[in-house]
């Protein structure tokens, strides 16, 4: 069958506009801030393999390691028609806890004559849930291990044959804080995944099962042939980075992270040999994270009408040992590893490509997603509450001009949750959100500025903070200044006390929690 460029086209958009219906699916039936606001949930569509062939513009560490829930999905068990498949273990396809994973299988009537009853495509979405038991409220504690983290579901059929299965559905429940948000959460993601089920049946009433397998097929060699071109425009050679993670919360010692980028004709190995051991704290990034920040880095510097699929990947090798803070073993602690590590992962990769290609790689962008965790008893509503949130910061300067302020990069996506839905939905007042300003690198181009974010409690409450460039500000690039780190404060009366980047706090009612996140690094020296 010969490939017809204009349908090339056509299937890309029609199978983009299937996982970014599903989103608004998920977005517009969710209960909680975290999703309906934060919009903190990514959908994608994959063929009969496993293999990612389409995804929304959602959130980049949730996109690029989702395929290996899939195959983890796949792996597990066979699926039959109306079936649904949960999981969240980091060791077992997930990333870390807070992020549930549904895989839907989609069937043709002409594949069951065919060759028996075996799924042609599936869609899957995630999302953040702000909360999945564990330590401390909101799932994202200082643990040790990732048991202490929550309540783990390897791949599980939550639905058979088009039935929930309530004894599972309520033994998630059972181990959550806040059960009726969770419960509508993950029917939000039920009704996403049939939504993507629903469009790609009637795509195969329309064209067929096969042409529409062919196509797949033909988006994913068109991506790995674009992504090959740019690497031919690279000199070839061997660029190298390192950086650190101020600490995993559990010592102060920093942690490195190093990559070796070695550019052949129009393949690369990314190998992170050197990285630092796995650590105590929760800063371990499972191997999912680390392929799915490579997915990101080098889907950037592809330019943006590459199709953002499996094919991607197929010109990159990546090294990551076992055992090191990028490819974790169980039962590493991992909460942080999805949000903290996945952003210097990305800060080294950048900067070794920084090397190869100067003038098309911007400074560091703040390098740290802010996450901020608050939960307690909410006297005047009567019940539990949890309050998940990222918080942005200032993006790195480019080559021609200065970073954005205010704005959350690389492998976050997410919105902000406006002030009214945070006063509305939890026992808390905002008593500011400002542009932290001067805190973006000096440079010919400047760095973006940072976030002030602060929040005055109506209750007791457990606090979190994982964060990053506490220490160190963003690196500047071609002589450009350092952003200003990051700064979380706890303001409890009169007094003001600064945190660690890595804390878990109880507080009272009337204190006041102060996030400042830090500025993007400076390019170019004036």
């Amino acid at each position: 069958m010969n490939t017809d460029p204009i349908k090339l086209e056509l299937y890309k958009n029609m199978l983009t506009s299937v996982a970014e219906e599903m989103g608004v699916t998920l977005q517009r039936t969710a209960f909680s801030p975290n999703i309906k606001e934060r919009l903190d949930f990514s959908c994608a569509v994959f063929d009969n393999t496993g293999k990612m062939v389409a995804q929304a513009a959602h959130i980049p560490v949730h996109l690029g390691s989702m395929p290996l829930s899939v195959l983890a999905a796949i792996d597990a068990m066979e699926m039959m028609p109306g079936d649904m498949i949960a999981l969240n273990d980091p060791y077992r396809g997930g990333t870390h806890l807070p992020d549930i994973t549904l895989v839907a299988p989609v069937f043709s009537d002409e594949n069951k004559s065919a060759s028996g009853n075996r799924p042609v495509f599936f869609v899957a979405n995630r999302a953040h849930h702000a909360d999945v038991g564990g330590m401390t409220p909101g799932s994202m504690p200082i643990a040790t291990s990732v048991i202490q983290e929550g309540i783990r579901i390897p791949p599980i059929k939550l639905i058979r044959g088009g039935e929930l299965d309530t004894d599972l559905w309520e033994f998630i429940l059972a181990n959550v804080r806040t059960p009726e948000e969770r419960r509508g959460d993950m029917e939000a993601q039920l009704a996403a995944n049939r939504v993507g089920e629903r469009r790609l049946r009637e795509m195969m009433d329309k064209y067929g099962a096969p042409e529409i397998t062919q196509y797949m097929q033909e988006l994913c060699a068109y991506a790995s042939r674009m992504v090959r071109a740019r690497l031919q425009e690279i000199p070839n050679g061997r660029y190298t980075y390192t950086d650190v993670l101020d600490n995993d919360g559990i010592t102060d010692e920093p942690i490195e992270i190093r990559v070796a980028i070695e550019i052949e004709d129009d393949t690369a190995v990314v190998d992170f040999t050197g990285t630092a051991e796995q650590v105590r704290g929760s800063v371990n990034a499972i191997y999912a994270i680390t392929l799915s920040a490579v997915f990101y880095a080098f889907r950037c510097i592809a330019g943006a009408d590459v199709p953002a699929n499996a094919g991607c990947l197929e010109p990159i090798q990546v090294i990551a040992p076992e055992g090191t803070v990028v490819n974790a073993k169980f039962p590493a602690a991992v909460a942080g590893g999805n949000v903290e590590t996945s952003q210097r992962i990305v800060d080294v990769l950048l900067g070794a490509l920084a090397k190869a290609c100067p003038d098309q790689i911007p400074a560091a962008s703040s390098g740290t997603m802010n996450n901020l965790t608050i939960g307690g008893y909410d006297v005047s509503r009567g019940k539990d509450f949890t309050y998940y949130e990222t918080i942005a910061g200032g993006m790195g300067a480019r080559p021609n001009r200065d970073g954005i302020d205010a704005i959350h990069t690389h492998m976050t996506n997410t919105m902000n949750t406006p002030i009214e839905a945070i006063e509305t939905n939890y026992p808390m007042q905002v008593a500011a959100y400002a542009i932290r300003r001067g805190t973006g690198g000096a440079g010919k181009f400047r760095g973006g500025a940072g976030v002030i974010r602060a929040l005055r409690l109506l209750t007791e409450a457990e606090i979190t903070i994982l964060s990053e460039r506490r220490k160190r500000g963003p690196y500047g690039l071609q002589g450009g200044e350092p952003g200003t780190p990051g700064r979380n404060v706890l303001i409890s009366g009169e007094e003001e006390r600064p945190l660690p980047g890595k804390v878990s706090i109880s507080t009272r009612e009337g204190d006041m929690i102060r996030i400042e996140t830090p500025g993007g690094g400076g390019f170019l020296s004036e």
